[in-house]
């Protein structure tokens, strides 16, 4: 017994000696730090930060090869706990979350039966996935089934939905889905974000000069979700009040009811309601602002664009300014569109909601007067020059300078501007066809006169007003003189107007607008005996605040008075000056200014983080129709009519300036919102489908199904 226990003594003694030796040779010192970032962790071990567990994710956060916010899952007080350890301070970092864009699923329409693995990533191997649309949701939920946190659910209509309250925004499904039908978004990428060609677009959106989840909103409106509503179009538009009024809607001539010989879906209908529901809470909704982050950026016009742009900039968390030359901000929108159509206790409550973001707006300071671009720029980091198209275009016909003859937005100025415009009983001959035209024929009307004559040089077909304004004028009784062009003011021995003398017209060749030109006819002058003439025949913005100086800098103007700027990122010559609106496209629709603030906001954000400003390939940076969108062939809708909108009745509004266009109850709203098919690029909802949703079948039982029968 002896021997055997010397002889194991000594192997254990050799051991040890192998051992020491061996730590000494191969001693690996491990930092202290990356069992303390580990404890700090929350143990999820998800996989949403990129390495495999919590303890490869300390690792790499002590070596710098990770953020000390790598964490997905556990949040800020994680991260602050992380950053501790590791000496240095915690900043902010935007939360992430999951939003997908596909509202086809099962509506899209099939090219192929596929009877292969439950899996997304295997089918889109098979030819890109089942579908004729190359942009869908496959619908086989394995996004759902790989998210670590349960943070989404397939929906009745067989695309993701995702549970905010539950995603960390950790990426898993926008790694693992093979079609990039669900993002991971921040803030400020939501607020940022341009329609692709990448993406579900339906043919209204694609028309939407500010390129607005147009379904999405609608569809929130019908189930009573009105706060998400409004969030949803403030993503692309901070005016829905304003524009649920006056817009012209564009987007409208996209609707696929068209196709079938059916009027639009009424989009201005629905998002007037939601937006007057947020105007009339005893709180309005709070929305998100960043951080500051000390830069500084100065908007020169307080019309929408400028409004717009200031909106985002804010949101984003830049010190905003406006400047403006009037008494109040607004700009065309207070001085150029009248009250019975856009009431200013609603364009003041639009105006403040930006205001109380933190935007500051300075009145009575004339650009190139009272503040000068050298100036602002003392002070600012970046400037948008957001100008309006206030010059009138000239008639250029004998007696312009007559009293009584006045420019189209100088009359409609002058009520807002506390002006007494004497009309009574006089008669009035309003030139021109578009909006202001419109606005200054039924103005003149309830200001007094007796008698309102529109004269146009084209017919009726070709007048570029909107089709409402041109309808709701008739009602009211104003005279139409078309095929009509004014040649000669006639005034008395005292220089008073008292005639007008026009030419007839007739069509000839399509012009460059596309609209036949008018031809004059020989010998075809008339009279016409009027009081006022007011000329509504175009507009541009002036350009007394351009000097010598600006033009050697870079800054350049056009022969039509509009800023020369980059296409895609409204950057002008000078680097750090941006610009968008009419001073830069012309005169426009409101919510091409609109559309344009939001465009030049994103690349002053970019400009003041030293980033490019390019927009990614793809990119629509305006209206842009998706050709394959127009080529769907409708089958099982059927035709309904529009909900027509309430209106003052005719005696009783041309007599004051209340708003014509009245409120409307839930129960309208969600008619005219059932109207709308939530259309994708290449589906939508047939009348058939809309059947079997209401009764509880078919779409959410076979996604039900489909997720039940399918392999863990």
């Amino acid at each position: 017994m002896l021997v055997p226990s010397i002889v194991m003594l000594g192997v254990g003694f050799s051991a040890s000696v192998v051992l020491a030796v061996a730590a000494k040779v191969f001693h690996v010192d491990i930092d202290p730090r990356i069992t303390e970032v580990e404890d700090a962790l929350p143990g999820a071990n998800c996989g949403g930060c990129g390495y495999t567990g919590c303890s490869a994710c300390a690792e790499a956060i002590v070596e710098g090869k990770a953020p000390v916010n790598a964490c997905i899952a556990g949040g800020d007080s994680v991260t602050a706990a992380v950053a501790r350890v590791m000496g240095g301070a915690v900043g902010f970092s935007e939360p992430k979350l999951a939003s997908h864009y596909c509202e086809g699923g099962y509506r899209a329409i099939t090219k192929y039966h596929y009877e292969g693995a439950f899996d997304c990533r295997a089918m889109a191997a098979m030819h890109g996935g089942d579908l004729v649309c190359s942009v869908g949701c496959l619908s086989l939920g394995t996004c759902v089934r790989n998210c670590p946190f349960d943070a989404l659910k397939m929906n009745e209509d067989g695309v993701p939905e995702v549970i905010p309250d539950k995603c960390v925004g950790c990426g898993t499904c926008e790694k693992i889905c093979p079609t990039g039908v669900i993002k991971i978004y921040t803030v400020t990428q939501r607020l940022l974000h341009f329609n692709n060609e990448n993406e579900c677009l339906p043919p209204c959106r694609q028309l939407c000069p500010a390129q607005i989840d147009i379904p999405g909103y609608i569809q929130y409106a019908k189930e009573g979700k009105y706060a998400e509503a409004v969030e949803l179009i403030k993503e692309r538009n901070p005016l829905p009040l304003i524009c649920g009024r006056v817009c012209p809607a564009p987007c409208e001539v996209g609707c696929r009811r068209v196709a079938i010989e059916d009027e639009p879906v009424h989009h201005n209908y629905i998002k007037r309601f939601i937006a007057d529901w947020e105007m009339n809470l005893d709180e309005p909704l709070k929305e998100a602002v960043l951080p500051d982050t000390g830069k500084k950026v100065a908007i020169i016009g307080g019309g929408p664009c400028g409004l717009s742009a200031a909106y985002y900039l804010r949101r984003l968390g830049h010190d905003v300014t406006i400047f403006d030359s009037k008494p109040e901000m607004g700009g065309m929108l207070r001085y150029g569109i009248p009250e019975y159509r856009l009431p200013k206790k609603v364009l003041n409550f639009e105006i403040a909601q930006i205001e109380k973001l933190g935007v500051e707006m300075v009145v009575d300071k004339e650009f190139g007067k009272d503040i000068t671009l050298e100036g602002l720029e003392d002070d600012f980091d970046s400037v948008l020059i957001a100008l309006g198209a206030w010059d009138n275009t000239s008639l250029r016909c004998e007696g312009e300078d007559l009293e009584g003859v006045w420019k189209g937005t100088e009359f409609l100025q002058k009520r807002e501007l506390g002006i007494e415009v004497d009309l009574q009983g006089k008669t009035v001959a309003v030139v021109g066809g578009g909006n202001t035209a419109m606005d200054a024929c039924r103005s003149a009307l309830r200001q007094g006169a007796k008698e309102v004559t529109l004269l146009y040089r084209r017919t009726r077909n070709e007048m570029p007003a909107n089709e409402v304004e041109i309808i709701a004028s008739e009602h009211e009784g104003i005279k139409y003189e078309l095929l009509a062009a004014p040649t000669r003011l006639i005034g008395d021995e005292n220089g008073v107007l008292k005639q007008i003398e026009f030419l007839k017209m007739e069509l000839g060749e399509p012009d460059e607008s596309g609209r036949r030109r008018p031809v004059p006819i020989k010998d075809s002058e008339t009279i016409m005996d009027v009081d006022v003439v007011i000329a509504a025949i175009g507009q541009r913005p002036l350009t007394d605040w351009y000097t010598d100086e600006l033009k050697e800098r870079g800054l350049e103007l056009t022969r039509w008075n509009t800023i020369v700027a980059d296409e895609e990122t409204l950057q002008s010559g000078i680097p750090h000056v941006f610009t968008g609106g009419d001073i830069w496209s012309g005169p426009a629709l409101l919510i091409d200014a609109v559309g344009t603030g939001r465009r030049a906001a994103r690349s002053i954000h970019l400009y003041l983080n030293g980033k490019p400003l390019d927009h990614p390939v793809g990119t629509f940076k305006g209206p842009q129709r998706v050709s394959e969108s127009g080529e769907v062939p409708l089958q099982g809708v059927a035709r309904k009519p529009k909900v027509p909108q309430p209106e003052l009745p005719v005696a009783e509004r041309i007599k004051t300036f209340d708003e014509v266009d009245l409120a409307v109850t839930p129960e309208l709203m969600r008619t005219e919102a059932d109207r709308c098919m939530r259309c994708g690029t290449l589906c939508y909802f047939s009348d058939t489908q809309k059947e079997s949703r209401s009764n509880g079948k078919s779409m959410k039982d076979k996604v039900e199904e489909l997720l039940e029968n399918s392999p863990a």
